[in-house]
This record gives C-alpha cells, structure tokens and sequence, in this order.
C-alpha cells in the first residue's frame, strides 16, 4: 500500500502479512512510516494505492466490523481524566457492543489483567504514567479482540514500568491473540516479536525472527574498534572494502561478522578493543542508517 500526504510519501509500497496467532514487532526510526500503517490499519486514514485486508474484512469498506474485532492501543494517552479507571472500561466496553450482561464480567477481567483491580475507582487523572498505559492496554482487550495494535506501547515510560507492559504483553501471546506492535526499543522487539519487519522510508526492508535477522545482517560477533576520528574512519575504510558492515557508535566503530573477517584484514585492523555478541540493535542501524533524518 501507499499513503502520501503532500509531497511526502509516508507508507511507500508496503508489503505486509501478520500469520494468526503471532507478536510482529514493526521497527524502524522515527519517521519509516509505522505510525501512519496503523493509521491506515484502523481506517484512519485511507491508502493512497494498494488493499488492505483486516481479520478477513476490507478496508475501509468493512471498516467498522474490523474495528469491533480488534483492540488499539495508541502512542498518545487520550483516556478521560474525569471518569474512574473502571468507567473507561465500561464506556468502551459499551462502544465495543459488548453484550450488557457480560459487560461487568469483561471489565472485571481487563482491570485485573492490567494489575488495577484496586485501583478501578480511582480517576484516572490520579494514575500514574504506568498505571494510565497499563489502562490504555486493558480498554483496548477488554472486548476481548483477536488482534491487538499496540503503537509504541511503553513510549516515555520509566524502565521498570516498561517490564510491566511486557509482561503484560507477553501475556497476550500466551492467549494465541495476534499481536502488531510498532516500537524503536530494540530490546522490547527482541523479549516479545516472534518476527521482526524493519521499516525504512515506508516499506519494509528486512523480516525474520530477531535470531535469523542478527544471523543474516551482523553475524555472531562485533569488534569495537576505539580511537581518533582518522583510526576510526580507516577501520571503516578497510572493512567496507572487505565487504563487512560497520557501525559508528560514539567514540567507535563497530566491525560486524567478526568471525567473517579474513585474517589479512584482522591484520590490518589490530586487536579488537571489545568483542560482543552481535545484536538487533546492529541490524536496525545497519539496515535504517546511523543517521537521524
């Protein structure tokens, strides 16, 4: 699919299938067009070019029945200050259709899997940051969807509500429910996608379990090579040569594929400063750029 606004071509050509059952991770820099492929995904905005199939239903014809079977999760907090955390529940659990019998059950179920039973009467303008996002996850199941898009669902968060949420994820995985979650933390791609798509320029550039992408994009092993500015530039020189990647970080330059490297090249660079295991990381900015756009 395409989706330009203006001159600008944000979702550019996309190609992409999420198998039942599954956690896709959508990575890419701020910018590779992953915001704006969940816009089109919930009939927020219409593509340009191409067709776009939801759980069987068409877009954006069958816009509203897609809708009612899958949950959002979105990247800003838009939950009502004034209600309870509780009220949310039960006004979206109304918007759902879920049916009135069944609505204290379903809301009963979403606020203890968001940890927050004890806080269900609670405004939510007196949540904290995590319990707000943890609410913003169980507003979106508490219809009980068979999938979920969650759009960079720990953004801003302190590191150990960011274990929470993924626990929480994690959680949903077990259940069989289909997951797409877009995210630039490397580290949460890595605990929770069974797959990986990396995004760039608004399409999609590499796709794989985060193992077989680190095998086929940095291999096993990095050399951290330290330095001046003129060392650095020359292991960049002598390893693009010899057909390695690289990657600046900082004061360094990383040689991925270690174990590739000949050992006439070895040679010429010297001594690693650090050898590491290779990582997602490696690949998203081997595969994205080092530079910011």
């Amino acid at each position: 699919m395409v989706k330009r606004y203006g001159d600008v071509t944000a979702v550019d050509g996309l190609d992409l299938e999420v198998p039942h059952g599954i956690c896709l991770g959508l990575l890419g820099p701020n910018g590779a067009g992953k915001s704006t492929t969940m816009r089109l995904l919930t009939a927020q905005s219409r593509a340009d070019k191409g067709e776009i199939t939801v759980l069987g239903h068409s877009l954006p014809g069958a816009s509203k029945r897609a809708r009612a079977a899958m949950g959002v999760v979105p990247q800003q907090d838009n939950l009502d200050e004034e209600l309870t955390a509780r009220q949310n529940l039960e006004v979206f659990a109304h918007l759902y259709r879920v049916p009135k019998d069944d609505r204290a059950a379903a809301v009963g179920r979403a606020l203890a899997v968001a940890q927050l039973v004890d806080r269900a009467d609670t405004k939510t303008g007196n949540l904290s940051g995590g319990m707000r996002r943890r609410l913003l996850i169980a507003r979106g199941l508490v219809h009980r969807p068979r999938l979920v898009l969650l759009d960079e669902p720990t953004v801003g968060l302190d590191p150990q509500v960011r274990q929470e949420l993924w626990s929480l994820v994690a959680a949903l995985r077990s259940e069989g429910v289909t997951t797409l979650m877009s995210t630039h933390y490397i580290e949460e791609a890595e605990r929770l996608a069974d797959e990986c798509a990396l995004m760039s320029h608004g399409k999609v550039v590499a796709r794989g379990t985060p193992a077989d992408l680190i095998a086929e994009h940095a291999g096993t092993h990095v050399d951290e090579h330290y330095g001046p500015p003129e060392r650095l530039s020359e292991v960049e020189e002598l390893a693009k040569n010899a057909g390695l990647p690289t990657r600046r970080t900082g004061p360094s330059v990383s040689v991925l594929a270690a174990e590739r490297q000949p050992e006439s090249l070895r040679q010429e660079l010297g001594p690693a400063n650090v050898r590491r295991a290779a990582s997602l990381e490696d690949v998203f900015v081997v595969l994205t750029g080092e530079s910011v756009e």
